[in-house]
C-alpha cells in the first residue's frame, strides 16, 4: 500500500479504536458494577446483554490494534526499521492481551448467567476468582504505551507529522510508560493516575485527523536518500 493509504487507514483505526474501546469499557463497567464480587456477579447477570455488547466493541478494538501495528510500521519503517518493527510487535501484543481479556470477560458473563445452576459456595468462590483477578489488559496497556512512545519518537525524528503533535505523543506516552507498570503492581493508584490518558487522547485524535486530512510526510532519512 502507498504511504497515503496507510496514513488514511491508520487515521480511521485510531478513531474507531478510541470510540470502540471507550464505549466497550463503559458498557462493561456499568454492567458489572458493585463493591463486592457477589454484587458484581448479580449486576452482570441482570445486564448480560449490555456486557455482551461491550465485548463486541472490544473485539473491534483488538483488530484496530493489529491494523495500527501494520500501518504505523509502514509509515515509520523508513526512519528506523528496527524500532518500527519493535513498536509493531508491541501493538500486536497489546491486541493479543486484549483478546485474552475478552475471553475472561466471556467467562464472567457465562458464570453470571449460569449462577443459578451452581451451589452458593461454588458460585461465591468462582465470583471471587473471576472478579478479583487483575485485569490482563494492564500488561497490554503497558505494551501500548511503549509502542506509542517509539512510534511518536519516529514520527518526531522523521518529521512525518508536525513537531508539536509528535512531542505531545512522546511526552504523553512516556508518562504512561512510567505510570502504568507502577499501577499494575500496586505501587500507585487512585483516580489521578487516569490523567495520563488525557494527552494520549489528544495525541491520537489529532494524529488521526492529520493522517486523514494531510496524510503522512516522507521520513527525513528517505528524503535525504
Amino acid at each position: 500500500m502507498t504511504l497515503r493509504t496507510n496514513a488514511r487507514l491508520a487515521g480511521i483505526a485510531f478513531l474507531v479504536y478510541i470510540v470502540a474501546a471507550m464505549s466497550g469499557m463503559i458498557l462493561g463497567g456499568r454492567a458489572s458494577a458493585g463493591d463486592t464480587p457477589a454484587a458484581r456477579l448479580a449486576s452482570l447477570a441482570a445486564h448480560a446483554s449490555q456486557a455482551r455488547a461491550g465485548l463486541l466493541l472490544e473485539t473491534v478494538g483488538v483488530f484496530c490494534a493489529f491494523l495500527l501495528a501494520v500501518t504505523m510500521w509502514a509509515i515509520t519503517r523508513d526512519e528506523d526499521p528496527d524500532l518500527a518493527l519493535l513498536a509493531a510487535v508491541l501493538r500486536v501484543a497489546e491486541g493479543v492481551t486484549g483478546a485474552v481479556a475478552m475471553d475472561a470477560g466471556a467467562e464472567r458473563i457465562w458464570l453470571a448467567t449460569h449462577s443459578g445452576e451452581l451451589s452458593a459456595a461454588t458460585r461465591d468462590t468462582l465470583a471471587a476468582v473471576r472478579f478479583g483477578a487483575p485485569d490482563p489488559m494492564g500488561t497490554g496497556a503497558t505494551c501500548f504505551a511503549v509502542a506509542s512512545t517509539i512510534f511518536a519518537w519516529l514520527l518526531l525524528r522523521g518529521r512525518i507529522v508536525p513537531v508539536v503533535l509528535a512531542w505531545i505523543g512522546v511526552a504523553g506516552s512516556l508518562a504512561a510508560v512510567i505510570v502504568l507498570p507502577l499501577r499494575q503492581v500496586g505501587f500507585i493508584g487512585g483516580p489521578l493516575t487516569n490523567l495520563i490518558w488525557a494527552p494520549l487522547l489528544v495525541f491520537e485524535v489529532w494524529l488521526a485527523i492529520h493522517f486523514l486530512v494531510k496524510g503522512a510526510a516522507v521520513p527525513v532519512r528517505r528524503r535525504a536518500a
